[in-house]
């Protein structure tokens, strides 16, 4: 069966709190469980800055429900400074930290600097190594260099498992409607002002219908806001949950 997992990129926000989103008063460690009442699933943004010690991601699994999916965006010494060349031992320090999310562990993200142009072999390489070392994971790659939104790395994509080629919303970066890959992975970063804008209702009922038909294909969807200001991405992850529930 298909699974539709909706909510926003990352959860400790300070301009969320005092109604904005989590309920005045409410204490900090009792955000992500306050947020986990609300969607099934949430695309952790910490781990791209700083590696969590295993601890944390414990304590992030255990305040959380049954069937909650933690989306985890990879280091960005990985994607940034390496930028996919010889970091099997990062990955895997990466991989064993994040692997304490258990059965909570969703899909790795892999978000490239929009200054990095398309190296086909490098990434090819890269896959290599993740399915020796997590074959049983997936991972989506956003791309923001326009040399990416080629044909040869399209035919790539639908070739792999496990793989998917982000979808996004932005003012800035490229993006590409069709799905290239075993599941659907949208990003949405603010359409008009990045990260500060707010979907319009025709705007996500336009998604709606996207990921209805990913649905339609079989295609586990996920779908993260990533329009943090003013509480963006919670109302309008909050809306696209409502709309997809239509028929």
């Amino acid at each position: 069966m298909v699974k539709l997992f909706i909510g926003t990129s990352g959860f400790s926000y300070s301009h969320w709190e005092d109604g904005v989103f989590y309920p005045k008063n409410l204490s900090r460690t009792r955000h992500l469980q306050y947020y986990a009442s609300q969607f099934n699933t949430v695309e952790l943004n910490s781990p791209f800055y700083h590696l969590p010690n295993a601890k944390t991601f414990q304590g992030w699994r255990k305040r959380t429900p049954e069937n909650f999916v933690f989306a985890v965006k990879v280091s960005r010494f990985i994607t940034h400074v390496k930028k996919l060349k010889d970091c099997k031992k990062e990955w895997e320090e990466f991989l064993k930290r994040a692997s304490f999310l258990e059965e909570k562990l969703g899909p790795f993200l892999f978000q490239f600097p929009a200054s990095w142009h398309k190296n086909l072999p490098r990434l090819k390489d890269f896959v290599g190594m993740l399915r020796k070392t997590s074959k049983d994971f997936r991972f989506a790659f956003e791309f923001r260099h326009k040399s990416w939104f080629s044909d040869d790395v399209y035919k790539f994509f639908e070739e792999q498992k496990n793989l998917s080629f982000c979808i996004t919303d932005s003012p800035y970066w490229p993006s590409v409607e069709k799905v290239f890959g075993e599941f659907a992975y949208f990003r949405m970063h603010g359409g008009r002002s990045l990260y500060s804008s707010k979907y319009s209702q025709k705007e996500l009922k336009e998604l709606a219908h996207k990921i209805k038909k990913c649905l339609r294909q079989e295609l586990d969807v996920y779908c993260y806001f990533n329009n943090d200001a003013h509480g963006y991405a919670c109302e309008n992850a909050k809306e696209l949950q409502k709309l997809c529930q239509r028929n």
